[in-house]
Parts: C-alpha cells; sequence; structure tokens
C-alpha cells in the first residue's frame, strides 16, 4: 500500500515537471535571398608585372625614381656605371678599322710600297721589251742588206728573252703575293665580323645602362640603391600597372567542386578594414598544390582596383559567391539537427515542440535554405540547455 502510494507521487511529480514550460530561443522561417560563400586568403599580383633586372655586372651611378612612383614608358629609372664599357667599345673601334685596312691590302694584292715597286718595274720591263723588239727588227732588216752583224742581232735577241723572263719574274711575284694575300683577307674579314659583333653588344650594354621603364605604370618594388654594386641578372626594380590586378586564391580541395569561372568574388584587406574590392572568378585550377598543412588549388580572380590601393604582394581575405537562391524559404543554422544524413527542426506549435524532418538546399555561414520540411513564419526552436523531446511544454523568451 505505501509502494503504489509512493510510485503515484512519483509519477504525479514527473508529469507536473514534465508539464512545466522550458523557456527557449527561438527563429522565425523567412523568405529572402540568399548567398553561399567560400572564405578563404588569397595574394595580390599585378596581371603584367615587369621585373626589371640588370644587364650588366657594375655599380649603380643612380636612381632617379621612387618607390611607389608612377612612370611612363621609356623613363629613364637608374644609371649603370658604364666608364669600363666605353673604354671597350673605343678599343674595339679601333680594331674594326685596322682589320678593315689589311683586308684592303690584302684584297688589293699587298702592302702599297710592294705594289707600287712591282708596277714600276712592270712598266719599265715592258718599255725595254718593246724598246728590244725594234731593235731586234732594225738589225734583222739591216742584217739582210748586210748593213749589220749576225753578232749584233744575236745580241738583241739575248737582252729581248732576259727582258721577256724578267717580266714573267715580276708576273710570278705578283700572284705569289696574291696567293699569300687571300688567308691574309679571310683572316681579317674574320676580325671584322668578330670586331662588329663585340661593338653591337657593348653597344647594347652601353643602351642597357640607362635602365628605362619598359611600360607605364607604378615602381612597387625598388631593391635598387645608388653606389651598389649589382651583378648581371639582379632585380633592379618592378613595375605593373596597379590598375590592372588579380587575386591568387587559395581554396580548399573540398571546395573546388563548387567553383565555376565568372562567380563574384569579395576581397578585404585588413589594413583598410572599411574597403571592399570586387571582381570574378577568371581561372579555375589545373591542379592541386600543397600550401603548409593545406591542399589547395589556386583560383585566379580579376578585382577591380582603379585607385591602385590593392598592393602587389598583398595577402588579402577573399569572399567567392559560389550559389545565390532568390526569395528563398530560410532558416538559421543553429536551429536545424541532424543524425546522420537527415537533417530536422522543433517547430513551436501551440506552446510545444513538435520534431519535424527538413530538407535543406544551398547553405552559407549563418543559414540553410529549406526546401520542405516548414513553412514560411514557422517559429523554430535553437537549441538550448534543456534536452528537447517532441511535445514538451515551451515558451518563448522574446529577443532583446
Amino acid at each position: 500500500m505505501l509502494v503504489g502510494l509512493g510510485v503515484l507521487v512519483f509519477v504525479l511529480a514527473a508529469r507536473e515537471g514534465r508539464d512545466r514550460p522550458v523557456s527557449i530561443s527561438a527563429t522565425r522561417a523567412l523568405r529572402q535571398n540568399l548567398s553561399s560563400w567560400i572564405t578563404t586568403n588569397g595574394k595580390v599580383e599585378p596581371v603584367e608585372p615587369h621585373m626589371i633586372q640588370a644587364q650588366l655586372t657594375t655599380f649603380i651611378e643612380s636612381v632617379t625614381v621612387k618607390e611607389g612612383q608612377t612612370v611612363n614608358g621609356g623613363q629613364l629609372l637608374m644609371t649603370l656605371d658604364s666608364k669600363d664599357l666605353k673604354t671597350e667599345l673605343a678599343h674595339m673601334r679601333e680594331q674594326l678599322v685596322a682589320a678593315e685596312n689589311e683586308r684592303k691590302i690584302a684584297a688589293s694584292g699587298g702592302s702599297r710600297e710592294e705594289i707600287a715597286q712591282l708596277d714600276s718595274d712592270l712598266a719599265k720591263t715592258n718599255a725595254e721589251i718593246d724598246r728590244l723588239r725594234s731593235e731586234r727588227d732594225s738589225l734583222e732588216r739591216l742584217y739582210s742588206e748586210q748593213a749589220a752583224t749576225r753578232q749584233e742581232v744575236e745580241q738583241t735577241k739575248t737582252a729581248l728573252a732576259k727582258a721577256e723572263a724578267d717580266k714573267r719574274l715580276i708576273a710570278e711575284k705578283r700572284s705569289a703575293i696574291l696567293e699569300r694575300s687571300k688567308p691574309q683577307a679571310e683572316r681579317a674579314t674574320l676580325r671584322i665580323e668578330e670586331a662588329r659583333n663585340s661593338i653591337q653588344s657593348l653597344e647594347d650594354k652601353l643602351k642597357a645602362a640607362q635602365v628605362t621603364a619598359p611600360a607605364a605604370g607604378t615602381v612597387y618594388s625598388l631593391p635598387a640603391r645608388a653606389s651598389t654594386y649589382v651583378h648581371t641578372g639582379d632585380l633592379l626594380a618592378e613595375l605593373a600597372d596597379l590598375r590592372r590586378i588579380r587575386v591568387r586564391v587559395f581554396v580548399d580541395e573540398p571546395e573546388l567542386g563548387s567553383l565555376n569561372e565568372g562567380q563574384a568574388v569579395e576581397i578585404t584587406w585588413e589594413a583598410l578594414p572599411d574597403r571592399t574590392w570586387n571582381g570574378l572568378v577568371d581561372q579555375l585550377p589545373k591542379t592541386i598544390v600543397a600550401r603548409g598543412s593545406r591542399n589547395v588549388g589556386e583560383v585566379l580572380c580579376s578585382v577591380d582596383n582603379k585607385t591602385g590601393a590593392l598592393l602587389p604582394n598583398t595577402n588579402v581575405n577573399v569572399r567567392i559567391r559560389t550559389g545565390r537562391r532568390e526569395n528563398s524559404l530560410t532558416l538559421a543554422r543553429a536551429a536545424v539537427r541532424g543524425e546522420g544524413n537527415t537533417r530536422y527542426v522543433f517547430v513551436v506549435e501551440q506552446g510545444r515542440l513538435r520534431k519535424r524532418q527538413v530538407k535543406v538546399g544551398t547553405s552559407n555561414a549563418t543559414a540553410y535554405e529549406v526546401l520542405s520540411g516548414i513553412e514560411e513564419n514557422d517559429i523554430v526552436a535553437f537549441p538550448g540547455a534543456s534536452e528537447f523531446q517532441d511535445g514538451m511544454l515551451v515558451t518563448v523568451t522574446p529577443e532583446k
């Protein structure tokens, strides 16, 4: 009898506790435009950067611009020391003149003095041959008339033969000089080509000593300093049109499937917290790369930077809008619960909780799109300190 009475008291107490309303907070299912976003980070880079490198190994003579300065294409940025180049160029020009003179001499058959001597000897020999031939003819006529002796005729013929032999010797000397001059002319031609190539290279280097802007833009990096020594290939400056930039966005591998070209992008920078830059997805990643502990795809996004406020190499925060639903039924994420692959909510109806299974669509950091399971303006409970049960009596705490 006493045991039965105790059980009855316990049941009545439990029923009284169950029927006592539990205070909860709740939200309302509303229709609104819902956008889903991927939030990550990225790095600003110019679309067409110009890396200006030293073409000489020498000292920097002067720097005529400052970092952050806007310049025109062709404007002088700095001057490299070129005194040694000018000296070497003058020497190579002298070498070129000497080689051209040598080839000219070789092509003409020898030195001017040597050729002049041979020409003089040849002229004298030809004159002597003409004289001796005339004398021979005269003596032969006189001999036929018995007015000259055979000895006189033979002496003249001997002298003529000697003169003709001298002429042949002069011709042989001239041929020998020409044969000797051919390789000299070839060697001189090679030296001319080498000298011209060296002069062209030195003139190019001399031109490179005047470092100019390859295009109009902003000098956003200027490691070069006057009087410092640089080697060929050292970076002197970086230049770009900062109105045309892009952001290299690092998206985690699982989120890449929701990306498409043309999606809207929002960029923020902690240095300018009140500013937002808008852009579009330009290029999706072709591969996955390791970035620290993350595996990411590098997404290229074009960004409007007309004022040039976003600087190259800046680390920025990025949001990519991966979906947008117009006039969707939405519910706060915190009000949606899950069991395995099933999602459900607790709707407040006439002061009691009713458990309902829901189907959700797109989402963002704060809300779900609800496709079925509840209606617009339904009041849905947020999780609280008490474990919710279907039919639980509740009172909704007004929002402050």
